[in-house]
């Protein structure tokens, strides 16, 4: 089992920045594929971002294209989101998810482990 800890969440005004982090412990995260999420209150879960083991083509929803980064460090099991011109549309609740051995994927089904979310939330 892996366990997935957010952080870098917090309060900030539109067009501004933040930086997530997801930390993975417990069995070796070797060959997870890695997603981002959010979630607003009553609102389903939505797709932000996902990424390789081998951090080859990271694929973004679309409305965050061009503003949101995803990478990783394996060397630190770590996985981040450089989010940039943040609106307030990007309030919500933000999950790192993992599956091992599939390549990354749109759907939170596909996802074994999630954290805890931390929360992001953008005003003017």
């Amino acid at each position: 089992q892996v366990q997935l800890v957010e952080s870098g969440g917090g309060l900030v005004q539109a067009g501004g920045s933040l930086s997530l982090s997801c930390a993975a412990s417990g069995r070796t995260a070797s060959y997870y594929a890695m997603g981002w999420f959010r979630q607003a209150p009553g609102k389903e879960r939505d797709f932000v971002a996902s990424i390789s083991w081998y951090g080859t083509n990271p694929y973004y929803a679309d409305s965050v294209k061009g503003r949101l980064t995803i990478s990783r460090d394996n060397a630190k099991n770590t996985v981040y989101l450089q989010m940039n011109s943040l609106k307030p549309e990007d309030t919500a609740v933000y999950y790192c998810a993992a599956v091992r051995g599939r390549p990354p994927s749109p759907r939170p089904g596909d996802y074994d482990y999630w954290g805890q979310g931390t929360q992001v939330t953008v005003s003017s």
